[in-house]
């Protein structure tokens, strides 16, 4: 065999061999997959809201990113901006996905100059306005477990994951590795903030993509239910005391 050849065959082995070794080395993240926390379950769905299609929009069955925009959508261009640009255009190739605004009657006109500032043309196939009466959306809201109210307007700026069995995600422990390190006091994430990119792109799509990967565990079968994260806050808590 030639030099030539020689080196043909360890090139093309190292080739082949290098997606399995990379394949080889992400398999202990898998194995430690740790699902987005469920933090509130229950959420009251969407029946008898209109859209700004006139088709039904519900929580149901999807992966649903809920903001509350008041009665003068337009006051809030730039969150919707934020979540048009970082996750929106991230995840609107997937089906199940949507990210739902609310607002009371009366701010449909809004709504509509507000898509058109944000779309730039294109159509949002999975961004929904849907409207109902002050009462109504009060009462979604206080299905959520959130830090934050509801304004005069009915806005506010916290927005929210839902996932298909209506059940409200977020993080139990959103600590830093820094502040772990301090064994600072836990705190949870229950809701973002649009206004604040890093959050929203570092944090709420990173959020998004695991809920994206649970279900498709799920479908094939791969899903692990362990509580693991809040057996170890659990574990801690016991050590303390």
């Amino acid at each position: 065999m030639t030099t030539k050849s020689i080196k043909r065959n360890v090139i093309l082995g190292i080739l082949f061999f290098l997606p399995v070794i990379f394949l080889l080395m992400l398999y202990p993240s898998t194995h430690n997959y740790n699902p987005l926390d469920i933090i509130n379950k229950n959420v009251q769905d969407l029946d008898g809201f209109s859209s700004d299609s006139g088709d039904a929009v519900l929580l149901k069955d999807h992966i649903t990113v809920l903001c509350f925009m008041g009665d003068s959508p337009m006051d809030n261009v730039i969150a919707a901006s934020n979540l048009k640009e970082l996750v929106y255009d991230k995840f609107k190739g997937f089906k199940t996905f949507q990210i739902v605004l609310v607002s009371p009657f009366g701010a449909e006109d809004q709504a509509k100059a507000l898509e058109k500032e944000i779309s730039m043309g294109e159509y949002l196939k999975y961004l929904h306005f849907v409207f109902n009466d002050h009462l109504a959306i009060k009462h979604v809201f206080n299905s959520l477990k959130s830090a934050s109210t509801l304004n005069q307007a009915l806005a506010t700026d916290a927005i929210f994951i839902i996932d298909k069995d209506l059940n409200q995600r977020g993080r139990i422990d959103d600590r830093t590795d820094s502040e772990l390190a301090s064994n600072k006091p836990i705190v949870g994430l229950n809701s973002y903030h649009p206004l604040e990119v890093a959050e929203i792109k570092n944090k709420m799509s990173e959020d998004v993509r695991i809920l994206f990967t649970e279900y498709r565990q799920k479908r094939k079968g791969k899903f692990d239910s362990s509580t693991r994260r809040a057996d170890e806050l659990n574990q801690n808590h016991e050590q303390k005391n």
